[in-house]
């Protein structure tokens, strides 16, 4: 037991965060931390969330150390309160080995979530809508709190994209297996003949890296262009050019935020999203450098799909790369989502 409890504490980088975690206590003793609020709720946060993730794997692994011990005396009228002690740990270790599924080097981060419209014109766009409302549902149910980050409106309904920031514990590392194209079959309410309509909408999650210095950018590479934020059917929003697009030139990657009034809002918000978006491609394509980075290539259409939601001729939920399936895809768009969230990490850890 004392061996596994080992492994996973490696494979969490529990020594590694206790020095982090060292370091942030010493520097909050220091006179002038509260001298900048702001930066000291930020560590403070991830102070908090650093006591959370590392101290019950230590008391854990102290607990199978000394009980290690004690068998090691052959002591006989040790024995039954060992066995009990071993039961104890094997219980506690059982319900914390989830962890192990969130152990990714950004799980722990909150995630920026988009939904862009794919193929299938207005019922995709409306497609984007109904996935946006399960995450939030999902996002509710799970005591996570949702930021409208940019929002494109559709021109007949639904979104043709949309932005949040979802926050809470290991939110990255739940969300990431929604990361892909998802395919919608239902029968159209947006044709009078009523026909059965396929559409795809693309669904990004990214960590959230709002610390600049998290992945380098050359500031070289970086095209800015500001222009003036427009309102649905071409109404101003605002009446100075505060709109900012950031094309990452080297990929192509192109982030464009019109939602804060102000130009310096939206520029440091783009900087988040370029950022996010850079560490998630980093990650896929397993590059080490910004440099060796290609741009992204997935379409929202035919064959790129990770899961299929069927409302006609029958109800299923199928994904395509857990083989998870559920005949309730009404529930699952209230936001019921966990099992195939869990179904993926399991998965993920197995393949480990």
């Amino acid at each position: 037991m004392l061996a596994a409890i080992n492994s996973a504490c490696e494979q969490l980088h529990i020594d590694a965060r206790s020095t982090e975690l060292a370091k942030l206590h010493e520097r909050a003793a220091e006179p002038d931390f509260w001298d900048d609020s702001v930066r000291a709720q930020k560590q403070m946060k991830k102070q908090a969330k650093l006591e959370k993730q590392i101290e019950p794997w230590v008391a854990l692994r102290t607990q199978a150390r000394e009980t290690k011990e004690l068998i090691d005396m052959h002591d006989e009228s040790l024995e039954k309160d060992l066995v009990q002690q071993l039961q104890k740990i094997e219980t506690t270790y059982e319900t914390l080995k989830g962890a192990l599924m969130l152990s990714g080097p950004y799980d722990d981060h909150d995630a920026l979530l988009s939904v862009y419209a794919g193929a299938g014109g207005t019922d995709a766009q409306d497609w984007s809508q109904m996935l946006l409302r399960m995450y939030t549902r999902w996002a509710e149910r799970e005591s996570y709190d949702v930021t409208l980050v940019d929002e494109s409106s559709g021109d007949e309904a639904g979104i043709k994209s949309v932005t949040v920031e979802i926050s809470g514990p290991n939110v990255f590392g739940r969300l990431k297996s929604e990361h892909g194209v998802h395919r919608l079959v239902r029968l159209s309410p947006f044709n009078s003949d009523n026909l059965r309509q396929t559409s795809f909408a693309k669904v990004d999650v990214m960590p959230m890296i709002d610390e600049p210095g998290a992945i380098e950018i050359d500031e070289k590479d970086l095209k800015i262009d500001v222009y003036r934020s427009g309102g649905k059917g071409g109404q101003s929003v605002n009446t100075t050019d505060s709109a900012v697009r950031i094309t990452h030139v080297p990929t192509g990657v192109v982030v464009a935020i019109q939602n804060e009034r102000s130009q310096l809002q939206n520029r440091e918000t783009a900087m988040t999203i370029l950022r996010s978006r850079l560490v998630q491609l980093q990650m896929e394509q397993h590059a080490e450098k910004v440099d060796e980075i290609k741009g992204p290539n997935t379409s929202a259409e035919w064959g790129n799909q990770i899961r299929s939601y069927v409302l006609h001729p029958y109800k299923q939920v199928k994904d395509l790369r857990t083989r998870h399936e559920s005949s309730d895809p009404d529930k699952m768009l209230d936001g019921e989502l966990s099992d195939f969230i869990d179904a993926y990490l399991e998965s993920t850890l197995a393949e480990a």
